[in-house]
Formats: structure tokens, C-alpha cells, sequence
């Protein structure tokens, strides 16, 4: 099923690029506004939409993506593969909307939206190009690298809801698979996707090259140095 989602920004013609915000535990759409009206600025291009979860949250107030009541690591993974098929479907739904194909696509996800965005990722083929979780975490860790998917790992080093140790050892665990990833640790943020979140998300999807598109460029030219570090 399709949540509601509140639309940012739009462009008159074709976007060139779908940039799709996924809130945490306990908020609605409008709880990102602030990070997609950034995202917006700095993409002119760029179709942006905070969607909203589908579930009331078992807390009382606003919405959830999966339910966090006695939870814990094996209710997280269970409840977060129920919720994974209804979240793709988002996805595709926004995706025929727009005309945005999966490389034009960015999914970006805080706190419960960053579970969820990366779990869209984990052994499977991807609905996006490029996937970012703020504050978040994988429910478990993949035991495969996906191709074609760039992820960018956001977390404050005073988050005292989600610890950032989660970031650093899944990239960690990425990168011995050969992910395409990036991982950004803010020394005085905490749970938050504040305007330091959002600046470091910007300069990584503005200026870091994906690894696939260097290693094409290597294959097309193989007098190239060794793919450069970012």
C-alpha cells in the first residue's frame, strides 16, 4: 500500500532526479520538510517527496514504519520484513509517478526511515542508485554487496538513541564485501537530521563519484591510476 507523502519540490518537466525522505519512529511527513527544502535548493531538478509511514505508531503519536513495542533484534529483523514489501512498493509507486528510473532515484532515511532504506538494499537488487541512512542502522547486515547502489551512512557520535558504533561497524563489514560506500561521523550531533546532517548529505551526493562509474573509466582506459580514495 502507498503512503501519503508530501511533495517538496516538483519540477514542470521530467525530474532528473527522485530524492524520496523517510521519517523516523513517532513523526509524520512534515518532520523532514526542513532537510527536503535543503535538498530541494541545492537540486533544482530534483522531484523531492517526504513520505509518510503507514502504520499509527504504538506510541501514541505519529507513524511508524514497523512496530518498536518489546522489541527487539529478532522482532526488529521479523517486523522489518513484513514492513519491506509495502516500503518497495512506495518506492515503485513514486518512481512510475515521476518517470525517475532506479539510477535517478535517492533514498534517504532517518532513524527508522534509514532501517528501512537500507534494508531495501540488503541481497537484493536495489530500487535506487544511491541510499542514505541519518541515524540509522541495517536490521542485519548483508551478506552481499549490491551493485549499482551507492551508500552514504550519516550518524551524530552523540546520538544516544541509535550508537553510531552500528555506522562504523557496518561499513566496516561493507566494505570487506566491496559496497560502494561512505561513512560520515559527526563529532557533536546527536539523533537528529539537523542542517549539519543535511550540509554533509548534500556535499556526498554532490561530489562523491560512485565506484562503478570508476571502474568503468578504468576499464575504458587501463593507463588510469588505481581508483582514488574519497
Amino acid at each position: 500500500m502507498t503512503s501519503d507523502a508530501l511533495v517538496i519540490a516538483r519540477p514542470a518537466g521530467p525530474p532528473q532526479q527522485l530524492l524520496l525522505l523517510f521519517h523516523g519512529v513517532g513523526a509524520d511527513e512534515h518532520d523532514l520538510l526542513p532537510l527536503g527544502r535543503q535538498l530541494a535548493a541545492e537540486f533544482a531538478q530534483a522531484c523531492v517527496l517526504s513520505v509518510r509511514a503507514p502504520q499509527a505508531c504504538d506510541g501514541g503519536r505519529g507513524y511508524q514504519w514497523f512496530a518498536v513495542r518489546d522489541t527487539d533484534e529478532q522482532r526488529r529483523i521479523e517486523r522489518v520484513a513484513q514492513a519491506l514489501p509495502g516500503f518497495l512498493d512506495t518506492v515503485r509507486h513514486w518512481q512510475r509517478e515521476t518517470g525517475a528510473s532506479v539510477a535517478q532515484t535517492a533514498l534517504v532515511g532517518f532513524s527508522q526511515g534509514g532501517i528501512m532504506a537500507l534494508e531495501a538494499t540488503r541481497d537484493r537488487e536495489a530500487p535506487a542508485g544511491r541510499v542514505a541512512s541519518i541515524g540509522g542502522r541495517f536490521a542485519q547486515l548483508p551478506r552481499r554487496a549490491t551493485p549499482g547502489t551507492t551508500l552514504h551512512l550519516l550518524h551524530g557520535k552523540r546520538d544516544p538513541v541509535m550508537p553510531y558504533a552500528l555506522t562504523l561497524q557496518a561499513a566496516e563489514h561493507m566494505l570487506r564485501l566491496g559496497a560502494d560506500i561512505t561513512a560520515d561521523v559527526l563529532p557533536f550531533v546527536g539523533h537528529e537530521a539537523d542542517t549539519r546532517m543535511a550540509d554533509c548529505l548534500v556535499r556526498r551526493l554532490r561530489t562523491y563519484v560512485p565506484l562503478r562509474i570508476w571502474r568503468e573509466a578504468l576499464a575504458s582506459d587501463p593507463g588510469s591510476p588505481d581508483t582514488p580514495r574519497h
